[in-house]
């Protein structure tokens, strides 16, 4: 074999060797993207490299992996859907303790899936893996949440929170919890009998 045929050989192995690499990693990326939806892009932006953001979200596969996950029992399921409905009719008179209310359910609710608790950011990252569609919502009425125990929100605000919440809380029980709508705001003239639910 002549040197040049060993060259060409040689090249052609590595091409074929980066293609397959390629064809992987771009995979790999397509899978990350498809089970994290919008917090694939979420990671990217707060991470310094795609291939550092695509570490942390395989770390977080890994972690969940790991966790001894807990299916609800539809007597479990019926509790939760009845304490969030009775939530709702709630805020109409009290919405600032109503966040409070329901940022405490969705925990609970988490809490009793299997998922650590603790701390909110390792919170997230562990729901992330199974519930990556809702943690937008998650996270915005978390803030409001914030904002609230310090005063800072408004009626409108608080009731956005509620809705935020529920998306998460239905994506955990697997269904629309009862009462679909989101909570009402009574106006100071309407009285508490005429607001329907």
């Amino acid at each position: 074999m002549s040197p040049t045929q060993i060259i060409v050989i040689v090249l052609v192995v590595l091409a074929i060797a980066a293609l397959v690499v390629a064809v992987r990693t771009l995979g790999r990326r397509r899978a990350l993207r498809g089970r994290f939806g919008p917090e694939y892009d979420r990671v990217v932006a707060e991470q310094d490299s795609r291939s550092a953001a695509e570490r942390e979200l395989r770390d977080r596969e890994r972690r969940h992996a790991e966790l001894t996950l807990t299916p609800l029992t539809p007597q479990s399921r019926a509790r939760y859907a009845a304490a969030w409905e009775e939530l709702q009719v709630r805020f109409v008179d009290s919405p600032q303790e109503t966040v409070g209310d329901a940022d405490e359910l969705v925990t609970r609710l988490i809490e009793e899936q299997g998922y650590p608790t603790g701390d909110f950011s390792d919170q997230i990252a562990h729901l992330s893996v199974d519930h990556a569609r809702t943690l937008t919502n998650y996270r915005d009425a978390h803030e409001i949440h914030l904002r609230n125990s310090r005063g800072e929100a408004s009626t409108e605000e608080l009731r956005q929170a509620v809705v935020h919440y529920r998306a998460l809380f239905a994506d955990l029980l697997g269904e629309e919890p009862v009462g679909h709508r989101p909570p009402e705001q009574r106006h100071p003239d309407t009285p508490h009998d005429a607001t329907s639910r």
